[in-house]
C-alpha cells in the first residue's frame, strides 16, 4: 500500500519506519521537505534528530504534504494535534478525498503548561473536526492511547495482551485500518463505533499522562478485560 505519514516528531517516523519494514511504500509528509531532512536538533520527548533518523531510513522519501497525499492510498496523521487541520489543509482536500485518513494525533493544549489539557474535549474531538473539515475523506481514529514504541511493537508490553481502539464512520475504512493494526501486531482491536466515539479515546489522555507520571515511564497500555 502507498502510505503518506504526516508528522516528523516522535510518532511519525516510528510509524513510517514500521510500515516500511512491513513492505509498504511510505513517504513522510512535511511543510518543508528541504529543511526537514537537515534537522539536527533532538526531537521532542528526547527523540533522535530527524536528520539522523532519515540517514538510517533513506528509502523513505520526504515530500510536501500535498505531494505525499497525492501519491498515497492512505494518510497517517501523526502531526501535533494543534497543527493537524493546517497540515491536512496544506495537503489539499482533493488529495484526501476518498482516502483513508488514519488519525493518531491528540488535541493537546500546552498553553497552561504541563500536563496539557484537551481542546476540543467532551462534546467534540480532533477526529470529528478532521472529518467535518474534510467530509470526503474517510477518517479513522486509532493508536492515540499509547506511546509510539507500543504503537509499532505492541508485543514489547505484556506480550501484546492489550487493547487498541478504532472510531470512524466508514466500515470499509475501519477494516483497512484494522488490517494495518494487525500487521503491526495488535490483536485486541475494538471498534467503538462512529467518529464521535473518538471523544472517548482522546479523553483517555489525562489518565494516560497521570499514569506516566505515577509509573515513571510510558511503557504501558490499556487492556479491556471482558
Amino acid at each position: 500500500m502507498k502510505i503518506a505519514v504526516f508528522g516528523t516528531g516522535t510518532v511519525g517516523p516510528a510509524v513510517a519506519a514500521a510500515l516500511a519494514k512491513l513492505g509498504h511504500d511510505v513517504v513522510i509528509g512535511t511543510r518543508d521537505p528541504q529543511d526537514t531532512p537537515a534537522r539536527t536538533q533532538a526531537g521532542p520527548m528526547g527523540g533522535v534528530p530527524f536528520a539522523q533518523w532519515h540517514a538510517e531510513h533513506s528509502g523513505i522519501a520526504v515530500a510536501t504534504f500535498a505531494d505525499a497525499a497525492a501519491g498515497s492510498d492512505l494518510i497517517v496523521n501523526a502531526t501535533n494535534g494543534s497543527g493537524s487541520l493546517a497540515a491536512l489543509d496544506a495537503a489539499g482536500a482533493a488529495n484526501l478525498a476518498g482516502k483513508v485518513v488514519m488519525d493518531i494525533a491528540n488535541p493537546l493544549d500546552f498553553s497552561r503548561g504541563f500536563p496539557p489539557s484537551l481542546d476540543p474535549v467532551n462534546t467534540d474531538s480532533l477526529g470529528e473536526q478532521i472529518q467535518r473539515t474534510f467530509p470526503d475523506a474517510r477518517v479513522v481514529k486509532t493508536l492515540n492511547t499509547m506511546n509510539a514504541a507500543i504503537m509499532v511493537d505492541p508485543a514489547s508490553v505484556a506480550g501484546g495482551d492489550h487493547s487498541v481502539f478504532v472510531s470512524g464512520n466508514d466500515a470499509d475504512a475501519k477494516t483497512v485500518v484494522a488490517g494495518l493494526l494487525a500487521e503491526l501486531g495488535h490483536r485486541d482491536i475494538i471498534d467503538l463505533g462512529d467518529i464521535t466515539t473518538a471523544r472517548g479515546t482522546e479523553m483517555l489522555l489525562p489518565i494516560w499522562l497521570r499514569l506516566w507520571g505515577a509509573l515513571g515511564n510510558a511503557d504501558f497500555n490499556f487492556k479491556i478485560a471482558r
